[in-house]
């Protein structure tokens, strides 16, 4: 314990990841847990005067010179503790990789080069980047990110805007501006990295719906453990630099240094927390069922070739149906 309890100490910081795997546990069966404190929402531009002004303040070069969200997010160290569980819930899609990968650009085509992309706001005066992806949702509004990705050191991030299927500073279907943030109790109270999910609600772009232009990926919670997955996202830190969208794949294991969160072999860097994470992934149509999102690494050099992810259970629940219902 005291090994264990030392590295941690040492390791936790600013994306990196764990090379050591630990045994799959398969989720045992739940019943619903009690209700708990709902999602935080911060009102974002509602206005139409308020949306015009954070379009124009997200100009080509703005987003370009973007500082990649991992250089300004320091994680906190939380006390392990278990994530709320309740029953299994699936909610499908609308509508030749190879597995396991480290970190390649996806040149798969299909779904997700719609409904992932890039997320941008300013952040304590800075502008500053994460990933995204559009899933169903009632509203047909809905995008998942990381809870760092929407509020920080007690601030909401402001000008929050986010441009599906960003390709080398092309914003092919449109730049949407949200309307209102949300993030998990949790991470609102306490920055505590098993509950790092957020959520936007985004404006009409031209009187049509976010869903309705690029579709919408699936979404999951209390799933089992121990699946293999794809992660999405746009890392804008070397050796990459936030034009494409990258990818890795493989069988998630356990963070064994004091998180609940799932891990998964892979190279991405800064700017690609809050990208997807999905199970059940099809790679002829480059859609699947979203189970979690990109959040953080350890820094140690043996430890950092894993990205971690909050496990998806009834507070990301929640946070999901607080937002689809917006």
């Amino acid at each position: 314990m005291k090994r264990t309890s030392s590295l941690r100490s040492l390791a936790l910081a600013t994306f990196g990841g764990a090379a050591l795997v630990t045994p799959l546990l398969a989720a045992p069966a739940h019943a619903a847990a009690p209700p708990s404190p709902g999602p935080s929402v911060r009102a974002q531009a509602t206005a139409t005067a308020a949306q015009q002004r954070v379009l124009r303040f997200w100009t080509p070069q703005r987003m370009r010179s973007a500082t990649p969200m991992e250089k300004l997010f320091k994680p906190k160290r939380t006390t392990r503790a278990e994530v709320r569980r309740g029953l299994a819930k699936v909610v499908p899609p609308v509508s030749v990789q190879s597995i396991p990968n480290g970190g390649s650009p996806w040149t798969g085509g299909g779904a997700i080069t719609r409904t992932g992309g890039r997320v941008f706001f300013t952040y304590q005066g800075r502008t500053a980047s994460c990933s995204g992806d559009a899933v169903t949702s009632t509203n047909k509004s809905t995008v998942i990110t990381a809870g760092h990705c929407v509020k920080l050191d007690g601030a909401w991030h402001t000008n929050w805007v986010f441009v599906p299927g960003y390709n080398n500073g092309n914003t092919p279907y449109g730049t949407w501006a949200a309307a209102k943030t949300l993030s998990t109790p949790q991470w609102t109270a306490s920055e505590d990295l098993n509950y790092d999910v957020g959520a936007a609600v985004v404006n009409q772009l031209n009187g049509q719906s976010l869903t309705d232009v690029v579709g919408g990926q699936g979404i999951a919670f209390n799933q089992p453990r121990g699946q293999a997955m794809y992660s999405f996202g746009y890392p804008a830190a070397a050796p990459y630099d936030g034009s494409r969208l990258i990818y890795c794949s493989g069988t998630t294991i356990n963070d064994f240094l004091g998180q609940t969160t799932i891990g998964l072999r892979c190279n991405m860097t800064g700017g690609s927390s809050g990208g997807p994470w999905f199970k059940s992934f099809n790679e002829s149509t480059g859609a699947g069922i979203q189970n979690s999102v990109n959040s953080y690494k350890y820094n140690l050099p043996f430890l950092n070739a894993y990205m971690f992810g909050p496990y998806f259970g009834n507070d990301a629940q929640n946070l999901y149906n607080t937002a689809q219902a917006s």
